[in-house]
Parts: C-alpha cells; sequence; structure tokens
C-alpha cells in the first residue's frame, strides 16, 4: 500500500503526519511552494500580524493533541476574555447577542414575542426528517423568523460565507435535526447533551496560524512543495499513476494503491474527469463564492466604539455593505501596533455576492464609510489592506449532496477526500475527519 496525496492545506499535512506516524508509505503533492492553502499568516513591514484565512481556532481535542504532538502547546495564544461578547447590528447600532437561551430570554437584544416563540419550541412536536430542508427553514419552523434574521442569518454569512436560505440543515448542522428527533425540542437536547461541557477555548498561535501548517510540512518526510498533480491515470494493475509538474519539469510518480484528494472540488473535478466523469461533475457544481477581508487600522482615539468583543456582524435586513468585522486588536492586542486597532471586514459571500468582485479601491472605501458611520470613527484609517478569495468557502446548499456522494462512491476505487468541502469547513474538522481517514488507511 502507497498512498499519493495531492494537495498540501490542512486536510493533507494532517492526513500525511498519521499516516507517517501508522508506518503507512505516502507521498504529498503541494503545487504551492508555501504549505498551508487557506492557513495563511502574514506579517507586514507596518508592524500587523494579519490572517487571511481562519482568524482563530477552537481548540478541539484533536486539535489540541496535534498541537502537543508538534511540540507547539507552548505557542497557544488564547483569545482575550472580551471576546465572549459577539456583536450584531439591529436597529443601526450594534448591541450584544445574547450567547445562551436564558441571557436570551433576559437581554433586550430580542422582542418579547421572539422570546415566546424560543419558550414555545419546548413544546413544538419534531417535525419529519426532511433531507432537503434548509438551515433557515429549521430555525424559523422552530424559533421563529426574528431568530433568522437577527442570530442565524448574520452568523451564517459571517462564518461561513453563506446564506442560510440555501444551505442544507443536515449538512451544515446535522446534529441539531438529531436532536430534535431524539428529544422533540432542541433546546431540551442541546441542554441535555451539553451538560458539563464548557465552551471550547478560542485560540491562535503567537506567530500566526500558518505556525501549525508549516511545522507539519517541515516534519513529514515526503512532502514535495512546488509540485502539481497535472493528470492522473490508471495502471493495469489498479494502481494510480500521477503526472507531476515541477521546477525540473514534467515527470511521472510511481503507482499508488490509494489517492486522497485534499484539494478544492473546483481542482479536484479536472484531474478525476478521464477516469471518473460523473463524479467530476458533481465536484465542478459546488459553489464558492468571491469573498475579500478588508483590514482597516485606526488611532485607538479616533474610534468611539469601546470595541470590547470579539467583533460584530451585520443581518442581511440591516442592508449593510460587508458581512460584519472582527475586532483583531481586541482579540489578540498583540498584532498591531501600541496605540492602534484593528478591524478586519468581510466583503462578499453568498449574499453579498456582487461586492465581492468590486475592485479593491472601492472596497476599501466602501469599509471606512461604514465602519466610520458604525464605530463613530474620525478621520482616515492609518492603513488598509485587503485580500481576495475569488472562490472561498464551499457552500453546503444542495449542490453539495452529489459532491458528497460521488466522494462516498470514489472510495470502492481508492480514492478518499480530506478536503473542507467533504470534512467541514472549520480547522478541527478537517484535522478530526483527516485523522479518522488516516486511522482507516492504516487499518486497511
Amino acid at each position: 500500500m502507497k498512498i499519493g496525496i495531492i494537495g498540501g492545506g490542512i486536510g493533507g499535512l494532517t492526513l500525511a503526519w498519521y499516516l507517517q506516524k501508522a508506518g503507512v508509505p505516502y507521498d504529498l503533492f503541494e503545487a504551492d511552494a508555501r504549505p498551508g492553502g487557506n492557513l495563511h499568516s502574514l506579517a507586514t513591514p507596518e508592524g500587523y500580524l494579519l490572517e487571511v484565512g481562519p482568524n482563530s481556532l477552537q481548540l478541539s481535542p484533536e486539535l489540541q493533541e496535534l498541537l502537543a504532538d508538534l511540540g507547539l502547546t507552548d505557542q497557544i495564544q488564547d483569545a482575550a476574555a472580551v471576546s465572549q461578547n459577539r456583536y450584531v447590528l439591529r436597529g443601526g447600532r450594534y448591541q450584544v447577542l445574547p450567547s445562551s437561551p436564558p441571557t436570551l430570554l433576559t437581554n433586550g437584544f430580542f422582542s418579547l414575542k421572539a422570546k415566546w416563540q424560543l419558550l414555545k419550541e419546548f413544546r413544538k412536536p419534531a417535525a419529519p426528517i426532511d433531507t432537503n430542508e434548509t438551515v433557515a427553514h429549521f430555525f424559523r419552523r422552530r424559533f421563529g423568523p426574528e431568530i433568522v434574521d437577527y442570530a442565524v442569518n448574520p452568523f451564517m454569512a459571517g462564518i461561513y460565507a453563506g446564506d442560510p436560505e440555501q444551505l442544507l440543515i443536515h449538512k451544515t448542522f446535522p446534529q441539531l435535526p438529531v436532536l430534535e428527533q431524539q428529544f422533540g425540542s432542541v433546546l431540551r437536547g442541546f441542554a441535555k447533551s451539553s451538560k458539563g461541557a464548557g465552551r471550547r477555548r478560542i485560540i491562535t498561535l503567537q506567530n500566526g496560524i500558518q505556525t501549525l501548517t508549516d511545522t507539519l510540512a517541515a516534519k513529514l518526510t515526503n512532502y514535495q512543495p512546488g509540485t502539481a498533480v497535472t493528470a492522473v491515470s490508471r495502471a493495469t494493475d489498479g494502481t494510480y499513476q500521477l503526472e507531476l509538474k515541477s521546477p525540473q519539469g514534467l515527470e511521472a510518480a510511481p503507482g499508488y494503491s490509494h489517492l486522497a484528494l485534499a484539494l478544492p472540488t473546483y481542482a479536484a473535478a479536472p484531474l478525476l474527469e478521464p477516469l471518473f466523469p460523473q463524479a467530476a461533475a458533481a465536484l465542478a457544481a459546488v459553489y464558492y463564492p468571491p469573498m475579500c477581508a478588508v483590514y482597516s487600522a485606526y488611532d485607538r482615539a479616533s474610534v468611539a466604539h469601546p470595541l470590547n468583543g470579539f467583533g460584530a456582524l451585520n443581518p442581511k435586513v440591516e442592508g449593510t455593505y460587508a458581512a460584519g468585522s472582527i475586532w483583531t486588536s481586541s482579540i489578540y492586542p498583540n498584532r498591531v501596533p501600541a496605540g492602534q486597532v484593528l478591524f478586519t471586514t468581510f466583503v462578499g459571500g453568498a449574499q453579498y455576492e456582487d461586492t465581492g468582485r468590486q475592485p479593491d479601491d472601492a472596497q476599501k472605501a466602501a469599509v471606512h464609510a461604514e465602519l466610520s458611520k458604525f464605530y463613530g470613527i474620525t478621520g482616515a484609517p492609518r492603513w488598509q489592506f485587503r485580500y481576495s478569495w475569488p472562490r472561498s468557502i464551499p457552500q453546503f446548499d444542495g449542490r453539495i449532496v452529489a459532491a458528497h456522494a460521488a466522494a462516498d462512491a470514489l472510495t470502492t476505487d481508492n480514492i478518499v477526500a480530506v478536503a473542507n468541502w467533504r470534512a467541514g469547513v472549520g480547522v478541527p474538522d478537517c484535522i478530526r475527519y483527516a485523522r479518522k481517514q488516516a486511522e482507516a488507511l492504516a487499518a486497511h
């Protein structure tokens, strides 16, 4: 057995790491010179440390174990205590979003009608399972429209770049329909299933999240950066042959009993098309909306808002330009020069597709204008920078169903997928899934 891994993002690197620990032969090919894919930390000459991928990580048991394995435990930096506060725009001003069902009832953010609908959820019977039900429909059915407009919608836009009217509940939050079926009430099920489970720590690494993927790559014995897989073929004995393109030119890789796809669907589809055209078509259809992150720094004295939280999300019903902002300097103060604050503002996504394609200058100007309006900012930014993803986060909408079915079918041909479109969009999801796949391959 030998595994050919295509793609050096967190999924591919984690898979290779656990295969290596299990003594399973592998080769990992990454087209870019830098490992990590979307995990990318950028230190600027002006003194800012930016994350141009995930801005923070939830410290899951699998992630914690991997960091310890790599000798990175002492690099963990917890988010500041104020990060527990999450703000949402309502009525033109930012208000703290209740963090739990009890505080939702006592906090003034939601109306009395919304609170009454929340209480009624305990008595609502479970509906029949519908695998086509969207996130918005599920929450509207269980909790009412106000919860969808001012909690679910901004959360899905800010975290998943998604539209809850399109994302499927059984793909995005599969545990929620399970709780409904088991306990008759999502809230009752959540209360019973989460007893004793505290909130997971929100962390980063001192020199940026990219430290994780850099360290993984450095410890792999069969990692080949700057080497793109340009074609996949199959020999008569069933092994896979890879055509490689590196700085040295074109070459062929030896046969592999198994392949692991650690690529976005739009990159995996052309490789699969000659051998598995139906699977390739399903993967090519997955939707990745455009998104940009605009980083804006200001003198602290120029910003009236206390910025005592993780950041603020903008519901679609409020008619804003951006999906929301992370208050980077509040979460990790050491990432900006003294006396300054830094906003990481997200533009685009499935609900804001047109703005996600606008030019650099237009986005920066619009973001500055909106920040000035809602945060009481006077004067121009000290510094601004934009990072663009023409195709950002895979959407777990109706199109992902066929892609997941195709991935399941490919396992019979010894091909597994460990990218975020298969594992889940969060870094802990990708680590958990890749480790599980490594264990299954090793057992095989």
